[in-house]
């Protein structure tokens, strides 16, 4: 587990919205270490580990270090060191560390933060520059045997004369290593015309071109992701991907088709340059999908580095991630934690704002369905209004819907399993309708917005589990072509269209993994 990539990944777009020099991005990836030491303290975490801490909590970092010396020496430094001005460091690690937070809580699951990052001391350790001890809990400076980073200065070292001459023997060959360390981090600086952070990816180097010409605002790519969940009889109950280009979507297919034959071309694939195009777990596909292939109503969520499973069987489960760790020893498995409603909300709606804040200036038409996928609509239970909650980002949706000329999406609603099919489908077109109403009273042209319900034709998550069955309940945002407007079976805006969304093919299933049927924006698991 990479902490300071998943960081840089997941946090800095989010603050640096223009994104961000690299200098900027360095001083934040050498916050993360010095705060990921600061919460692996049990009595710093202990402080604040029930509060709920808001993503906008400005006042986090001033209870994360309570004394002002201390928050005045980290932004100083980091600072001096990355050669930022001092009021903009403090302002980034401000924003930062509440963001920071909530993603290394969800990186920790079921784990006590402080154990967490104890465990995984060696993936930041070598970030943590030498002063931070001064500003760090004993236990904590400690444990960081104050390593050598970027920060390490080059100047001469004071020496002290001792009486014995044993001691500065013993200490010479130190001395060497770490001048010898800080030259070589020096020149490897100095050879690199445009330093990019240590922690980043060669995949978050994919940048989105409208189709303008213009360059699209947006941060680092996303992980690449497969989500499956198998059935009663361990058919392939529901399958989604989001890849970075057709080679690793077909990568992923070959493994799928392999383990699960033809049912493997129910799969849904978001193919866009949004998402990397490399998946760690790939090359083990072979070997991990029959393992959950053999569980009844199991599911299973790889994204990035990290694979999350779940099973109605406690048995089955804790088996399921014992094999699938030993499938795949360089990934980090885990079993899903318990429903948190809340927070599923919460940390959807965060990141939703984030995914349109990144759209900028005339965005694709994709990118806004995606960004509105995100988002969590908590309909109370046969009820098809919508929550307080979800406004403020539907009016901010209604704008950009508004702004861009030919944009038409098309709102689709989908259910459980816990009710019959006809409730079903009449109760998701219902939620379909009070969304697109909502936005037409925002003043979005009607003409620009369809409806379809699907009931629960078509889950993205097993049925058998809470956690699944919130996955299932969801609202979704597609863009398809006006051809589809002259189908006439499925359901949409209440009228019968033909479940074909893309008639230019040759097939009538609208499930192809080519994904030829429909653009569709992508469901961002709020778990991972």
């Amino acid at each position: 587990m990479d902490i300071i990539s998943h960081l840089t990944r997941t946090v800095s777009p989010a603050v640096l919205e223009d994104g961000g020099s690299p200098a900027k991005k360095n001083l934040l990836e050498q916050f993360y270490a010095i705060f990921a030491a600061r919460l692996a303290d049990n009595d710093t975490f202990s402080r604040f580990a029930n509060e709920n801490i808001a993503r906008d909590d400005n006042a986090f970092y001033d209870r994360v270090w309570t004394e002002d010396a201390h928050r005045d020496q980290i932004s100083r430094e980091l600072a001096g060191k990355h050669n930022v001005d001092a009021t903009a460091s403090r302002g980034l690690i401000t924003m930062a560390a509440p963001l920071a937070f909530h993603e290394i809580k969800s990186l920790a699951g079921n784990t006590p933060v402080p154990q967490f990052l104890n465990d995984n001391l060696n993936s930041y350790q070598h970030h943590i520059p030498a002063w931070a001890g001064s500003v760090l809990p004993a236990n904590a400076a400690a444990a960081t045997n104050a390593p050598l980073s970027d920060t390490t200065s080059t100047a001469p070292l004071q020496k002290e004369e001792e009486e014995q001459g044993s001691f500065m023997k013993a200490l010479l060959p130190i001395i060497g290593l770490i001048i010898l360390g800080a030259l070589a981090w020096a020149l490897l600086r100095g050879c690199q015309e445009n330093p990019e952070p240590v922690a980043t990816p060669a995949a978050a180097t994919q940048q989105a071109a409208a189709t303008d010409g213009s360059a699209s605002v947006i941060g680092d790519v996303e992980p690449a992701s497969l989500s499956i969940a198998t059935g009663e009889n361990s058919q392939l109950y529901a399958c989604r991907m989001s890849v970075g280009d057709e080679t690793l979507q077909t990568n992923v297919m070959n493994a799928l088709t392999g383990a699960f034959g033809d049912e493997a071309n129910k799969c849904r694939a978001d193919v866009d340059d949004n998402f990397a195009v490399d998946m760690p777990a790939s090359a083990q596909l072979a070997t991990i999908l029959p393992i959950v292939k053999n569980v009844p109503n199991a599911s299973m969520i790889i994204k990035g580095d990290d694979i999350t499973v779940n099973a109605p069987d406690k048995d089955a489960l804790d088996k399921l991630v014992t094999d699938l760790q030993a499938a795949a020893p360089a990934m980090t498995v885990q079993a899903e934690g318990p429903l948190d409603i809340q927070g599923e909300i919460d940390d959807s709606l965060a990141a939703a704002d984030v995914a349109m804040t990144n759209l900028g200036e005339n965005p694709d038409p994709r990118d806004v369905a995606r960004a509105l996928s995100i988002q969590v609509i908590n309909f109370q239970v046969d009820e098809a209004v919508i929550p307080e909650v979800n406004k403020a980002l539907l009016d901010r949706a209604a704008e950009i819907i508004n702004n861009v000329p030919d944009m038409k999406l098309m709102i689709v609603g989908h259910t459980d399993s816990q009710a019959s099919d006809s409730y079903n489908m009449e109760l998701s077109q219902e939620r379909a309708d009070s969304v697109k109403a909502y936005l037409v009273s925002q003043g979005v042209d009607e003409a620009k917005l369809n409806t379809k319900g699907m009931g629960e034709s078509e889950p993205i998550a097993d049925n058998s589990t809470e956690q699944g069955r919130f996955r299932n309940r969801r609202i979704e945002f597609l863009v398809n072509d006006e051809v589809v407007d002259a189908n006439d079976g499925m359901m949409v805006d209440g009228d019968s269209l033909d479940p074909d969304m893309n008639p230019l093919d040759s097939n009538n299933d609208d499930l192809l993994p080519n994904n030829d049927d429909a653009t569709q924006g992508t469901v961002v698991d709020p778990t991972n």
